[in-house]
């Protein structure tokens, strides 16, 4: 059985895992059909999450999440950070991403939806990549 959380211990544990990211996720902060969505993935199932986990931490290097900042509003936290990782491409380009997360938690301290937003566009995304 999944133990309750409050908010603000959820908030903490969020903190700590975007300090590790992406070794040792705290993956009972998510419930099993948690929604997840950003500008390239849309799925639900905790076991998606895991393998998108997976294959960002197999293909990309040297990644990093950098955590600005994190707040609660009812049963909402939003987070504003930063992700930054060299490209799978010979030149490994180095990426960075900005942008914002809002995690929906449920009466029992677990994340239900996963939702990120990215100041960038895609099409900026795949640009840094060939910068040079």
């Amino acid at each position: 059985m999944t133990p309750t959380r409050t908010i603000a211990e959820v908030m903490a544990i969020v903190a700590e895992d975007y300090r590790r990211f992406p070794q040792a996720q705290t993956y009972d902060l998510y419930a099993p059909e948690v929604y997840f969505k950003d500008p390239v993935y849309e799925f639900r199932g905790l076991d998606q999450y895991q393998k998108m986990i997976g294959f960002i931490t197999t293909w990309f290097a040297d990644l990093s999440l950098e955590l600005h900042a994190v707040e609660a509003h009812a049963n909402t936290i939003r987070t504003d950070w930063t992700m930054r990782w060299r490209g799978p491409l010979p030149w490994r380009p180095a990426i960075a991403v900005s942008g914002w997360t809002e995690l929906v938690v449920n009466e029992q301290g677990q994340i239900v939806s996963h939702r990120d937003w990215w100041h960038i566009t895609r099409w900026d995304l795949i640009r840094q990549h060939f910068s040079f």
